[in-house]
């Protein structure tokens, strides 16, 4: 039975505890034990929670406690929200682990990592298509926010220089997003004090950046354009030669040149490897893509902690961006926002690109594709939900009708739309009719009781009336288990529509923990409209 609210369970199990020595104040025990849970920490003294012990406790206590208290945590393996990998192979862990203590800063010190960091490089931007006759240039970061502050920060800077040559006012910097970006995206303009234009998007645009609109918003002080190649919310990929197009016809116009950075965290791992491709072009085969950041945690398969960027040449990293550091006895050029950082993801990331090839990573992918696209029909043929993503769809084809039969006779990934393995999906109108009193969220945390973390959450503003459910499909998700959550997914639909309404409220979400309730200024689902920005102002987080 859960706990009424006004009781503190803390201040509860301290005052019913019956060891005689924790209420009369007798001498502590001695620490010497058989196993963690004949100490006197199994029972008689808690683990110090938020100030730092008088006195430790043994190790194998301590790494036995914890364990216990992480295991209340999902399973990696099944939280189908992230699209941070979750799965690596033996002899890439065992890199990892061998080199866990290499700090990328000591770049002198280790010049054999240093050496395969700028392979990693070399070898990206050869799959992003860099031109000949340029050099690319970029840096591994700690993931794509990283990435994408200073791939922002080079356009806002080159945008000054080009101005104060002018003798042209450099005060009032604006960039353009869509309302789906992620969050670093908008977290780059307020850091760096640059407007953002944070562009509506819609079902016509596909929930993506509008092109149209694009056009509407351009003006002298753009400093450059976000297009996402992937986007959270439903895998849809932007359309990166469009809006170049676009800019190409506003310069021969007003004489303005904005470029475009290509936000690719996690769809620069996947369009250069699957038949798909990213439908059109996307990367440095358009002069007006500058930059490109990846996480190379996402569909580069590495362990969390590592992304990447790279300007397709030198000439687009401004000269006084770059800090020439003397450091350790060596000397070496940094521009990134982080020093210290660790050096054993990007080993691991060259061991994927040099073990697996571009023919390992293109099975992965169109893998991950074709796993996608079962689970979108399989959940269409339900007649319960409908697809708001279309990877799954004819190439063309981009809207879900109602008893359209479904195209299943594709070969690869070329024949359907190009896009991230992501199935965005949301209960039908029908449904809905049918079973008023079932909230979708209620399939959420039904399915979390089987461990499957499944997010449902609004679409970005302007379209935040549908809440979708969204499930990456990563490597790790195998047709084996598809084949499982299909099943686990059906079991659930099929006990919500016996459920009664009041028997349903007991699906809703539970209590945060105290370390949350007290850490986070964050609001949970049902308090949403607590929060200091409501949804129809700017970018809101989406899980990723």
């Amino acid at each position: 039975m859960v706990l009424a609210r006004h009781i503190d369970p803390d201040e509860l199990i301290e005052t019913l505890k019956d060891h005689p020595l924790h209420k009369a104040g007798a001498h502590k025990r001695g620490v010497s034990h058989t196993t963690p849970y004949s100490s006197r920490y199994a029972a008689s003294v808690e683990l110090s929670k938020y100030k730092i012990p008088q006195d430790g406790a043994p190790a194998d206590t301590v790494h036995q406690l914890l364990k216990d208290e992480l295991d209340l945590d999902g399973r990696p393996s099944l939280n189908l929200a992230s699209f941070v990998g979750t799965y690596m192979e033996r002899e890439a862990e065992a890199l990892m682990i061998e080199n866990i203590s290499k700090n990328m800063s000591d770049a002198d010190e280790y010049p054999a990592m240093m050496d395969m960091h700028a392979r990693c490089i070399s070898i990206l931007a050869h799959l992003w298509g860099v031109q000949k006759g340029e050099k690319a240039i970029g840096s591994a970061t700690t993931g794509s926010s990283e990435a994408i502050h200073l791939g922002g920060l080079a356009m806002k800077r080159r945008w000054q220089e080009k101005r104060m040559a002018a003798g042209k006012d450099t005060s009032k910097p604006n960039i353009i997003m869509g309302a789906n970006a992620q969050v670093a995206l908008e977290k780059f303009a307020r850091y760096f004090e640059v407007e953002a234009r944070i562009l509506p998007v819609s079902e016509n645009s596909s929930y993506r950046l509008d092109p149209e609109l694009v056009k509407k918003n351009i003006d002298e002080n753009t400093i450059g354009i976000f297009v996402i190649l992937g986007s959270t919310y439903t895998g849809h990929y932007e359309p990166v030669e469009e809006i170049h197009d676009i800019l190409d016809a506003y310069e021969k116009e007003t004489g303005n040149d904005i470029p475009i950075h290509v936000d690719a965290a996690s769809g620069g791992f996947i369009a250069p490897f699957t038949h798909a491709k990213a439908g059109k072009k996307w990367n440095f085969e358009l002069p007006r893509v500058k930059s490109i950041n990846t996480s190379g945690h996402k569909f580069g398969l590495v362990y969390a902690g590592v992304g990447w960027i790279i300007w397709r040449d030198e000439s687009y990293l401004p000269k006084h961006l770059v800090f020439e550091l003397h450091y350790l006895g060596g000397t070496e050029e940094s521009y990134t926002l982080n020093f210290s950082r660790p050096g054993a993801q990007i080993i691991a990331q060259y061991y994927n690109l040099i073990h697996l090839g571009f023919n390992g990573f293109r099975s992965i992918m169109e893998n991950t594709l074709a796993n996608a696209r079962l689970l979108s029909r399989a959940l269409e043929h339900t007649g319960w939900f409908r697809c708001v993503s279309d990877i799954h769809r004819k190439k063309g084809d981009l809207k879900f009708e109602k008893g359209k039969p479904q195209y299943d006779e594709g070969e690869n990934s070329a024949a359907y739309n190009a896009g991230l393995p992501v199935v965005a999906f949301t209960l039908t109108d029908d449904f809905k009719k049918a079973y008023p009193h079932v909230k979708q969220e209620s399939v959420s945390n039904l399915l979390r009781a089987k461990q499957y973390i499944i997010p449902n959450y609004p679409l970005p503003p302007s379209e935040e009336k549908t809440e979708i459910l969204r499930v990456v499909v990563r490597e790790s998700l195998s047709l084996d288990m598809i084949d499982r959550l299909i099943t686990d997914i059906c079991q659930v639909m099929e006990q919500l529509q016996n459920t009664s309404a009041t028997d349903l409220a007991a699906w809703q979400s539970s209590n945060p923990s105290a370390e949350k309730t007290h850490a986070s200024l964050g609001h949970r689902a049902h308090n949403r409209h607590k929060a200091k920005r409501p949804m129809h102002e700017g970018v809101h987080r989406s899980v990723c």
